[in-house]
């Protein structure tokens, strides 16, 4: 096989897996694992990859796209219930709770039991869940943005600053090393760092597709929070921030 070939066909991997051993691409593409090295050094040097011990990830996906509710509700269900369940079970009977607007946060809101806990929410859907569960729910007030279903703005930061959370659950669209964590949209942002902010601890709730990933703004770094994942797709993740895997591969 040619070398362009296997730099290409490298690269489909890495963007169908984000993540690769040299191991497995010497399975896949017959090659010896000295040849592989030496690819995945000259496609680093290239700026195509990201080189790490025993393999390579892909290079951290940069957008501005934000999908609507109904087509993030789709995606990796099965693991935004485990991320949910567990968040919940966190919620203790003396916490004063802030909940993000989200999918993955929404399922946070499915799985919680604890009604003697008060919640403070951004998100409609999340409010009306917690409510018919008879929970004690307040909702921030501000502009309703329709893609997302959140309450953003000036208001909803202005109402924001009033409280001091002893937890707060948030929803993010990308985690880098880098950049922490982000989101396309610049008022969401601006809510997410201002919840931040106010909570005594923050988790991020993410399942493992949004690793990788840059948006648009920053609302925290990732030392500054604790994320809740399926799994981490690289352990450099864990160098930096607190992860708890709930479904570890």
């Amino acid at each position: 096989m040619l070398t362009q070939e296997r730099h290409n066909l490298i690269l489909q991997v890495l963007q169908e897996r984000k993540a690769v051993t040299v191991t497995e691409l010497t399975k896949e593409l017959d090659a010896s694992e000295s040849t592989i090295r030496r690819d995945l050094i000259t496609l680093h040097e290239m700026g195509k990859v990201n080189k790490v011990h025993g393999g390579a990830t892909v290079l951290e996906d940069i957008t501005s796209f934000e999908a609507d509710v109904e087509t993030k509700s789709s995606l990796n269900i099965d693991e935004k219930n485990e991320i949910g369940r567990y968040a919940a079970s966190l919620i203790k009977d003396d916490d004063f709770v802030y909940i993000d607007a989200g999918t993955t946060t929404l399922k946070l809101v499915d799985y919680i039991t604890n009604k003697k806990a008060v919640y403070v929410t951004n998100g409609f859907a999340h409010a009306k869940k917690l409510v018919q569960k008879g929970c004690r729910a307040y909702v921030i007030g501000g502009e309703l943005k329709l893609a997302t279903e959140a309450l953003v703005g000036a208001e909803g930061i202005h109402n924001l600053r009033k409280y001091n959370f002893t937890k707060g659950f948030l929803g993010t669209n990308g985690i880098s090393i880098n950049q922490g964590m982000t989101t396309p949209e610049i008022e969401e942002g601006l809510m997410k760092k201002e919840a931040v902010t106010r909570s005594y601890m923050t988790y991020i709730l993410a399942d493992h597709s949004k690793f990788g990933k840059v948006s648009s703004v920053t609302f925290a770094s990732l030392d500054k929070v604790c994320i809740i994942t399926d799994y981490a797709p690289d352990d450099k993740y864990k160098e930096v921030a607190i992860v708890k895997e709930v479904c570890k591969q």
